[in-house]
């Protein structure tokens, strides 16, 4: 008699209530990465959220996975990490533009140029808002907030051009003013093998009163299809920032790309004692290590 196969529902990834203010961006990402999620027949057993500081940094705790918590801008090398010990998860890093552009820049740089199979989820709302409203790298010059009452001096850091100028094989950007479209491109970033980079303009409601949703909607640039080539990706996302709006969309898509973890298996010839990977041995792996160092 065949197995009955269970038909999940975006139910079956519900955990905490969110507590994020009413209108944040971030819920339209949370209920977009939980129907990639469906889509991709994932369970939950089978993800792994790894999560930073700021508003954006509870999302691990508002979806049913394994979750970890971690410290200000070192999602990435724990994410990397993950995905090393346990190659078979799907491991999605997520935070925001303060977490992931500032203190954690130099991690950013360096996880798009090894390429490790893991998607990274950044909730941009262009200003740091669970300290109350500073500016952030994504801030447009000229933007005024009680740290910069007669406004920021800097222009803002393009987290596509850097993305892409460092290697990474998957670029993307969504909004959370389309929410259809963004479970599309996070579907398509989880299933990339390989870094995937999914920069997300979700809109702070509390504090930035500037790049509002009915902002994003006049200013957004959208682009139909990735581009062939890097160069061809940066000229145009370039010259959508040049003309003074912001771009929108899958702008590069490298196929058949060998991932940091497939390549270090490789070069250290594990790849066969990884293929027979099964729940058992790592429940034996974890318990010999707790033994040998806890108890």
């Amino acid at each position: 008699m065949a197995t009955e196969v269970k038909k999940r529902t975006l139910r079956d990834y519900d955990s905490h209530k969110p507590t994020w203010c009413p209108g944040c961006g971030d819920y339209a990402v949370l209920l977009a990465l939980k129907k990639a999620l469906l889509a991709l027949n994932k369970d939950p057993h089978e993800v792994v959220v790894v999560s930073g500081i700021g508003c954006s940094g509870k999302i691990s705790d508002y979806i049913k996975a394994y979750g970890y918590h971690g410290i200000h801008g070192r999602v990435l090398p724990t994410a990397t990490a993950i995905k090393l010990a346990n190659p078979t998860l799907t491991v999605i890093g997520a935070g925001g533009d303060g977490d992931g552009y500032a203190i954690g820049g130099n991690h950013f740089l360096h996880v798009c140029r090894r390429n490790p199979d893991i998607t990274y989820i950044v909730m941009n709302n262009m200003i740091y808002g669970l300290t109350k409203g500073q500016t952030s790298p994504t801030s447009l010059k000229g933007f005024i907030t009680g740290t910069t009452p007669y406004g920021a001096v800097e222009g803002p850091v393009e987290p596509l051009y850097i993305a892409l100028s460092m290697g990474a094989t998957f670029v993307a950007r969504g909004f959370s003013g389309d929410p259809k479209t963004l479970a599309e491109i996070f579907t398509q970033a989880i299933q990339h093998k390989g870094f995937s980079l999914v920069d997300v303009y979700s809109p702070c409601v509390t504090f930035n009163k500037f790049n509002t949703y009915d902002w994003f909607k006049e200013n957004i640039v959208k682009n139909e299809k990735p581009f062939e080539s890097r160069a061809e990706a940066i000229s145009h996302i370039m010259d959508v920032w040049n003309s003074g709006k912001v771009p929108v969309g899958i702008f590069y898509k490298e196929e058949n790309s060998v991932s940091y973890d497939e390549q270090l298996v490789k070069d250290i010839k594990l790849a066969p004692a990884l293929q027979d990977i099964t729940d058992k041995v790592w429940k034996e792996k974890v318990k010999r290590i707790i033994e040998e160092n806890f108890v």
